[in-house]
């Protein structure tokens, strides 16, 4: 039978089997899904950025999530051919990430035009505080997801404009519409605000991005801090629900108790299993060095399908639980009150002998795949002499070749984004500098 590679409920099988190419082709933050899928009788799912989900009630269509600004249109129009005459009466906010928060504008739109009451939009308490912070910090995050998702483009810019929550909650809030009860639940994770959605009628958990077809973005190394083992707590609890159908913040949904509960039971496994070894290390008065290289990973975890380390780093994850325990020192004695960058370089130079023997170790540590090696001298060339044609060169190059032999798309385009800010003469293409 030939499958429709736009179908997410047929995907969710080859996903589950582990066919899919969720590295490239179905990567779970990357790749849009044309269309709109049924994934069960009177639930609906879109695949944006993130996963959009819309229940009939039989009294109005609740959304589960809300999309990008890059889904506005397409949300509004497959949602109007699913159900035509259905009323969306209410959404939900997951979290407050911009790929779940703005498809909602054309059923705003929409009720103002016909003169009834918008949707009801509910959110955890905290998330219209994260709206605020970024309108505080519009150019940083527009610099910082210039790197994350390789948007080589200067006229991007971080949204500025967020529709806020009409009802928030602290720690538990039920609502019902038509014949669906919304039970909403609250616990930290990805982020401090984070909603996941139990609706027992139709047994169907909504995880947010509690749960995304991919090691948890815990690490993003350029984010607000993350909550490893709030995290796994979560997922236990979720597992107590016993769902036959769980739909997640990206990827593709899970039918089944028994898959549910392994996807959820391993995922758990993995964040608890990684936070006790550091936390282990740093109660030993370890450096973060010493943790970040002294913690193993799971090799048996992370070759299930739904934990590939495709779009965060797993060794990201130590660095954020170090910062939530243990503040921002790294314990490198000489990393407490450091002098530029440029001074020290100008340092190393000196005793090495001159930039060319630097640039030269580094491009063989890059030969020999001592790969962090290489970028550690190469950076010391560049903060030597940021204008040198040779260095650029190099450090492009360097950048380029460990950007291709990365798993996670995070440090892909972080890597890659430096390699092409050397190959315009540039330390990096989304600083003002």
């Amino acid at each position: 039978m030939e499958i429709n590679m736009n179908n997410l409920k047929e995907l969710s099988e080859l996903a589950w089997q582990g066919k899919l190419d969720t590295k490239f082709e179905h990567h779970p933050v990357h790749t849009f899904y044309e269309g709109s899928t049924e994934l069960a009788e009177d639930l609906l799912g879109i695949k944006g950025i993130a996963g959009m989900y819309v229940v009939d009630t039989k009294d109005g269509l609740v959304m589960l999530d809300t999309g990008s600004q890059l889904d506005i249109d397409s949300a509004y129009l497959h949602i109007k051919k699913w159900r035509p005459d259905e009323v969306v009466k209410a959404a939900i906010y997951t979290h407050h990430h911009v790929d779940h928060v703005f498809a909602i504008q054309k059923f705003d739109e929409e009720a103002v035009k016909l003169n009834r009451k918008k949707p009801i939009v509910y959110s955890h308490q905290l998330l219209p505080d994260h709206f605020d912070r970024y309108k505080k910090t519009l150019g940083w995050n527009t610099a910082i997801n210039r790197r994350q998702f390789a948007i080589n483009v200067p006229h991007f810019n971080w949204p500025e404009k967020y529709r806020y929550p009409d009802v928030t909650y602290d720690k538990e809030l039920n609502f019902k519409v038509g014949n669906c009860s919304f039970e909403l639940f609250h616990d930290r994770g990805e982020t401090d605000d984070h909603t996941w959605v139990f609706i027992p009628e139709r047994k169907i958990l909504a995880t947010g991005d509690l749960f995304i077809w991919a090691v948890p973005n815990g690490g993003n190394p350029q984010k607000v801090q993350r909550y490893i083992s709030d995290w796994s707590e979560a997922l236990d609890k979720m597992i107590k629900k016993e769902a036959e159908i769980m739909i997640p913040g990206h990827g593709f949904p899970i039918y089944g108790q028994d898959r549910i509960h392994e996807a959820l039971s391993t995922t758990s496994e993995f964040l608890r299993d990684i936070e006790n070894q550091t936390l282990n290390l740093m109660n030993k008065g370890k450096s973060l060095n010493e943790v970040y290289h002294q913690v193993q990973i799971s090799s048996e975890i992370i070759k299930k399908p739904w934990l590939k380390p495709v779009y965060d780093d797993p060794k990201f994850l130590i660095r954020m639980i170090w910062r939530r325990y243990g503040g921002w020192w790294d314990g490198e004695y000489d990393r407490l009150l450091p002098d530029t960058r440029e001074n020290e370089a100008k340092e190393w130079v000196e005793l090495s002998g001159g930039l060319d023997n630097i640039i030269k170790k580094a491009l063989i540590n890059l030969e020999s795949q001592k790969f962090s090696l290489a970028t550690h001298l190469i950076e010391v060339a560049y903060y030597a002499d940021k204008n040198n044609e040779e260095i650029h060169l190099a450090r492009e190059k360097i950048y380029s070749a460990i950007s291709q032999v990365q798993d996670s798309s995070m440090a892909r385009n972080i890597f890659n984004h430096a390699s092409l800010a050397s190959s315009e003469k540039k330390r990096d293409l989304a600083s003002e500098d």
